[in-house]
C-alpha cells in the first residue's frame, strides 16, 4: 500500500513542532527557577547546621545534609534543562529528551538516598533511645526551613507544568520532601521543648517522613523508567488523539498509533485512511490538517509523523 508521508516544519533538516525559540525560553524559565532554589538551599544549609549546632538539635542537623542533597540535585536538574532542551541535530534526530529524563532519574534516586539516611539515623536513635534536649533557636530554624521549602515547592512545580518538565517536577517534590523532614524536625523538637522525655517523638517523626520521601523517589525514579522504555501513555492520552485525528475532514480511518514520551514531550506516529482517488496535494492537506489539530489539543507535543494511506474501498 502506498504511503504519503506529511512531515513537521524543519529545523536542522529534521522534524519539530516546538521552536528552537520556545525551548529556549523554557530552557532560561527552568534555569531562574532552579538558581533561585539553589540559593536557598545555601542559606538553609548555613541556617540548619548553625542552628542545630547551638540548639542540640540533631534532628536538624540531619536535616542539614538533607538540604545537601537538594543543593546536588539542583546541579542535576540544570544540567539536565541545559542538554534536555536542545534542539535535533544530526547526531540526535529525535532531540535530547533523554537527557533531561535520565537527570529526572537521578532525581529520584538522589531521594531515595535522602530516605535511606534519613529512615537510618531516625531507626539508630530510636534503638539506641538517644537523648538530645533541643532549644527554640532549634524550632524556629525548622519553620523557616518549612516556609521557604513549601514555597519553593509551589513555585517550582508550577513552573514544571507549565515548561512540561519532568525534571522540574521532580526536583519540586524534592523541596517538598524536604520540607517535609522540617516538619518532622518541628514535631520533634516541640514535643521535647513541651515534655522532655518525650525526645523521642524526633526519631519517630523523621522515620515516617522518610517513607513518605521513599515513596515520592520511588514514583519519580519509575516514571523516568517508562519513559526510557517508550512505554505508551495512559488509554485516555490515546484516545484523545484518535478522537482529534479521525474527526478531521477526509480521515476515514486510522491504524498504528505509537506515542512515546521523551523529556515530558509526547513523539508521535500515526496511519490515517483517506480516498484513495484524492491527489498527492490534497492527501498532504489531510495529513496537515491532522497535524494542526494535534498541535492544538496537545501543548506537549514535540513532534509527530503522519502517514497517508488509501483507501481500498473508497466510493
Amino acid at each position: 500500500m502506498a504511503r504519503l508521508e506529511a512531515p513537521r516544519e524543519l529545523s536542522f533538516g529534521f522534524p519539530m513542532s516546538v521552536s528552537e525559540q520556545m525551548m529556549r525560553d523554557q530552557e532560561r524559565v527552568g534555569r531562574k527557577v532552579t538558581l533561585i532554589g539553589a540559593l536557598a538551599n545555601i542559606l538553609l544549609i548555613a541556617l540548619k547546621f548553625i542552628a542545630g549546632v547551638l540548639g542540640h538539635s540533631q534532628a536538624l542537623i540531619a536535616d542539614a545534609v538533607h538540604s545537601v542533597s537538594d543543593l546536588f540535585t539542583d546541579v542535576v536538574v540544570l544540567v539536565g534543562l541545559r542538554l534536555g532542551r536542545k534542539a535535533p541535530d544530526e547526531g540526535h534526530p529525535f532531540g535530547h529528551g533523554r537527557l533531561e529524563t535520565l537527570s529526572s532519574a537521578l532525581v529520584g534516586m538522589g531521594l531515595l538516598g535522602a530516605a535511606f539516611y534519613l529512615g537510618t539515623e531516625a531507626a539508630l536513635n530510636i534503638y539506641h533511645h538517644s537523648e538530645h534536649h533541643p532549644t527554640g533557636l532549634a524550632l524556629g530554624a525548622a519553620v523557616i526551613s518549612i516556609v521557604i521549602k513549601e514555597a519553593l515547592y509551589r513555585y517550582t512545580i508550577h513552573t514544571g507544568r507549565v515548561i512540561k518538565s519532568t525534571v522540574l517536577v521532580a526536583n519540586a517534590w524534592h523541596h517538598r520532601s524536604d520540607a517535609l523532614s522540617s516538619v518532622a524536625v518541628l514535631l520533634g523538637v516541640a514535643g521535647a521543648l513541651i515534655k522532655p522525655n518525650w525526645h523521642i517523638l524526633d526519631a519517630y517523626a523523621a522515620l515516617a517522613v522518610s517513607f513518605l520521601i521513599a515513596k515520592v523517589g520511588l514514583e519519580v525514579l519509575w516514571g523516568s523508567i517508562r519513559e526510557f522504555t517508550d512505554s505508551a501513555p495512559k488509554p485516555e492520552v490515546l484516545e484523545k488523539i484518535r478522537l482529534c485525528a479521525a474527526g478531521v475532514e477526509g480521515v476515514i480511518d486510522l491504524h498504528d498509533l505509537k506515542v512515546r514520551t521523551s523529556g515530558g514531550l509526547f513523539q508521535m506516529v500515526l496511519h490515517v485512511v483517506i480516498d484513495g482517488n484524492l491527489t498527492v496535494t490534497q492527501g498532504h492537506g489531510i495529513a496537515k490538517d491532522v497535524e494542526r489539530c494535534l498541535e492544538v489539543e496537545f501543548e506537549e507535543l514535540s513532534e509527530v509523523i503522519v502517514h497517508v494511506d488509501p483507501s481500498s474501498d473508497a466510493p
